[in-house]
């Protein structure tokens, strides 16, 4: 899921309060996949209300946004769009996986093994029409704007970042440094405690901030060579990348040679893919200036009909949030635009 630049990329470890006063482009597919792995319950099962929808998401959506807004923080989400041609490969294998784990949980649940249920539940996860219509519904409700990619959010997301119009780009992957952002933000929508895959031991979740130029500096390359380092260690257009080659491997490479074709030709590696197609795909994603960025204070009766008439949410719960996000904007009455 995603480039695997860990190992390369230093990482700022921050408090959420650092992005107090900020606009944050969210990647809302990750994010929604994000709320969806994690909010469950013991066997694995979803959140569900009284006529069995799914609403994890809505969950995390309500209450993580409630904190954001609270510490002055400004969510855009960015939705996805058509992806590109060279994907294909990896959705398909995503969906093949997630099939398997969802055979895996049903299986493990029913012989009582829990706790693996629920590790095959979180690999099942998907994202549906429904999940996403109600999504979108929500964060109106809300006053949260959303922006429609015309093919990858984190593109998109990074393209707004690169203009200015936010901060920063929020993910869990290092996709948005390959499509330019200046800034990138992991664990902005998770908190507390993440258990280790496989393990009964948990791990501290810190939201991090990674500068693109910082990061280049210290790797003594440019943003087109960190394409290149992606592309021979895998990317959602070529999994796998070239055998063999991991990370480090791949920047000794480029700092030796210049360009992942040269290093190909000069290592004798093997590669089935077009090194300059695919950088095309990072350097020149197709985005939108078709967005309009303005935050509202919630509709508190339609977010109390959504979430409680109709997804059996605690009306106590949802007003506490909600009272949360109306102090704030509201605070010595100042307009949004002057407040940020």
């Amino acid at each position: 899921m995603g480039v695997q630049l860990g190992e390369l990329v230093q990482a700022e470890v921050i408090e959420l309060r650092a992005l107090s006063g900020r606009r944050v482009a969210v990647d809302a597919f990750n994010t929604l996949y994000q709320f969806l792995t994690t909010i469950r319950q013991r066997g694995g099962e979803p959140l569900r209300d009284s006529k069995g929808r799914i609403t994890s998401h809505l969950s995390g959506l309500l209450y993580r946004n409630s904190n954001l807004i609270e510490l002055g923080i400004l969510p855009v989400y960015v939705f996805d769009g058509t992806p590109p041609e060279q994907k294909k490969l990896t959705v398909a294998e995503r969906e093949a996986r997630r099939e398997q784990a969802q055979l895996a949980w049903e299986q493990a649940l029913q012989e009582g093994r829990l706790e693996e249920a629920k590790s095959k539940a979180m690999q099942a996860a998907r994202l549906s029409q429904e999940v996403l219509e109600d999504s979108r519904k929500l964060l109106s409700l809300l006053g949260i704007p959303c922006v429609d990619a015309p093919a990858e959010g984190e593109a998109q997301a990074a393209y707004m970042a690169s203009k200015g119009d936010v901060f920063a780009a929020a993910s869990q992957d290092y996709d948005s440094l390959l499509f330019g952002s200046p800034r990138l933000v992991r664990n902005l929508t998770l908190s507390g405690r993440r258990k280790l895959p496989g393990r009964q031991a948990y791990t501290e979740v810190n939201p991090e901030l990674v500068h693109l130029q910082k990061c280049l500096e210290e790797l003594g390359i440019t943003r087109e060579q960190l394409v290149d380092i992606a592309i021979l260690t895998g990317t959602d257009y070529n999994p796998g990348g070239v055998p063999g080659i991991g990370p480090k491997k791949a920047l000794a490479l480029i700092k030796k040679h210049g360009s992942a074709e040269k290093a190909i030709e000069a290592e004798g590696l093997r590669a089935d893919f077009s090194v300059e197609e695919l950088r095309e795909l990072f350097l020149s994603h197709s985005v939108t200036d078709s967005y309009t960025l303005e935050w509202r204070p919630p509709d508190r009766e339609g977010v109390l009909r959504f979430l409680c008439d109709e997804h059996d949410f605690s009306e106590e719960r949802v007003e506490k949030a909600l009272e949360k996000m109306e102090k704030k904007l509201s605070s010595k009455q100042r307009s949004l635009d002057s407040w940020f």
